[in-house]
């Protein structure tokens, strides 16, 4: 089986086959990895996510709890008050997706005008069943053990891939028993969630196994640490790494949406790359006379 090329979300779907989709990070947070703080301001979040925009994130993705290893939980109501006026600001530009893993943070922001749940407990909140089914929106379920404050000590794999995709598979399973179509799900690994950096190499490389399963593969390493293993790189020099990891799996057909801090490179590379198997047919315009 092959991954899906759709994804549907709410009242429209998204096609991932003319070009893979960048899904840009609005963190509304004090605290988050690699951009905590910069935008907790709603307005400097607001401000932030136009311009990725611009630089051309097909969704964004606006969260207001940090889940990096060891983050402080914050209540709902707390998390409802980061994000809900950022999402109610956006609503309505491109599709918006809710990181969060409880129900109630989810469906306030569905009402604020969000599609998707992202969420990294792939459904662990029994309540957010109910709340995709009912609205209609968009999923990713993505892998992870315990919680931002004890993943780091479930780090023991006997096969990463095959307990990433079994977890996916049954959670999978529990949305299709719940009412809920599979079309509006995206699997997601969980790079960097409860694993060391030798799970996440061997989960990229073996991405394929993931896509397998049948649904749309979403991929999330932007600047993440085991990039920087390589070279020694602090982690404002890790974009190559993210770059090459993003064009290594839509060349390999394991995953079109990617979930990144650097939009306009993203998008570019991406772009290249298409052109690059398309011949430059549909992308690279017109030939240059003077070339």
């Amino acid at each position: 089986m092959s991954a899906a090329t759709t994804w549907t979300i709410r009242d429209r779907v998204l096609d991932l086959v003319p070009r893979a989709l960048v899904m840009g990070i609005v963190n509304v947070t004090p605290d988050s990895f690699s951009d905590g703080g910069r935008f907790f301001d709603p307005s400097t979040a607001v401000a932030h996510a136009r311009d990725l925009i611009r630089q051309g994130a097909d969704i964004l993705d606006i969260g207001g709890e940090s889940t990096r290893p060891g983050a402080t939980p914050v209540s709902s109501d707390e998390e409802i008050r980061r994000v809900v006026p950022v999402i109610e600001a956006l609503a309505g530009a491109v599709p918006i997706s809710i990181d969060t893993r409880k129900a109630t943070v989810a469906a306030a922001a569905l009402r604020a005008g969000a599609q998707i749940v992202n969420d990294v407990t792939a459904f662990a909140d029994p309540a957010m069943f109910g709340v995709v089914l009912e609205t209609g929106a968009g999923a990713v379920l993505m892998h992870m053990r315990g919680t931002p404050q004890t993943m780091a000590e479930l780090t023991t794999y006997e096969d990463v891939m095959r307990e990433v995709v079994d977890h996916l598979q049954t959670r999978l399973q529990l949305l299709r028993e719940a009412g809920i179509d599979e079309s509006r799900v995206v699997l997601d690994p969980g790079i960097g969630f409860a694993k060391r950096s030798i799970h996440n190499w061997m989960l990229l490389a073996r991405l394929g196994e993931l896509a397998a399963v049948g649904r749309p593969v979403l991929l999330g390493v932007s600047r993440k640490g085991f990039l920087g293993k390589i070279g020694d790189r602090p982690e404002g020099e890790r974009l190559p790494a993210s770059l090459a990891c993003a064009c290594d799996a839509v060349s390999r057909n394991t995953a079109r949406i990617f979930r990144v801090h650097d939009v306009e490179a993203t998008r570019y590379a991406l772009d290249v790359l298409a052109a690059i198997h398309q011949g430059g047919t549909e992308l690279a315009g017109p030939p240059d006379p003077t070339l």
